[in-house]
């Protein structure tokens, strides 16, 4: 992450614009705050990428309370084709008082395009997506982009994808487990009953119907997480020796499932001021 930093602040000089990829199921959350010191001065757009895992009012909210902030700002889930427009669009937008200082110099450059964000959000898959083919290392699991890599669009554009950063200290306990239930944070370090009971609890509370017909369960409540988790490995039939349940094997299931988006579309946060429990 060191490494990162300092890589970004010396190529920073040189980029036009800060392109940065979040989690439209935890937007603010998936921000990282050291960004706001790397790119000071820079052109901001911001992309919340897997819209389609979001919930699409949330992230409604979500477009216009950044758009109020004075970001540029798209949704996209970096999967489907159509998207180039869009993105060179808001480009753009975010660019225009640099495009035009180039054309009314007669200089012909490309645009330089930082792409950055935390670990496991997106930015390579985004770049493939644009450019119509694999490129760009993408994997779903934090950590794959190791160094920084360069591509062109249209001739036009100059993209640079770089690893993904977290921030040195996550003070937030929520926003640690938030970054935990999407992937950022490496499952090997976590407990995952913990993590999954702690998911249950938060979608008790927001989703609670998507999680009771997804695994055909009585109810789902937040203080009594492990219950639930014991009956969705009962109704799974996931069990160890002597009857006893695989609550273990059913907090992997569960927290992949999530993930995948197989529960529907969720959004873990809102923004704030919306009169909504789950605002930031």
């Amino acid at each position: 992450m060191a490494k990162t930093r300092r890589i970004m602040l010396q190529d920073m000089k040189n980029i036009d614009m800060l392109c940065e990829i979040l989690d439209a199921r935890i937007p603010e959350s998936s921000r990282n705050p050291d960004l706001d010191k790397i790119a000071s001065g820079k052109k901001r757009m911001l992309v919340l990428n897997r819209a389609d895992q979001a919930d699409p009012e949330a992230t409604s909210k979500w477009l216009a309370y950044y758009r109020g902030l004075g970001y540029t700002v798209i949704a996209t889930d970096s999967k489907k084709g159509g998207f180039n427009a869009e993105f060179t669009a808001a480009v753009a937008q975010c660019c225009e008082e640099v495009i035009r200082r180039n054309e009314q110099k007669g200089v012909n450059r490309t645009i330089k395009i930082m792409i950055g964000g935390i670990p496991n959000v997106g930015k390579s898959s985004l770049i493939n997506r644009l450019l119509g083919k694999r490129s760009a290392v993408a994997e779903d699991r934090p950590g794959v982009t190791r160094q920084r890599q360069w591509f062109n669009l249209a001739g036009k554009y100059d993209f640079m994808d770089t690893p993904g950063m977290l921030w040195p200290k996550i003070d937030d306990d929520e926003v640690g487990f938030r970054l935990a239930f999407t992937g950022t944070i490496r499952d090997e370090i976590l407990d995952v009953e913990l993590l999954a009971c702690k998911l249950l609890s938060t979608l008790a509370m927001l989703y609670p119907k998507a999680v009771v017909k997804r695994y055909n369960i009585t109810e789902v409540t937040a203080d009594a997480p492990y219950d639930t988790l014991e009956e969705m490995a009962k109704k799974r039939g996931f069990l160890l020796g002597r009857g006893q349940l695989d609550t273990e094997r059913m907090a992997r299931v569960f927290i992949g499932e999530y993930r995948d988006g197989k529960l529907g579309r969720m959004t873990l946060e809102l923004p704030k001021h919306t009169g909504d429990s789950a605002d930031v």
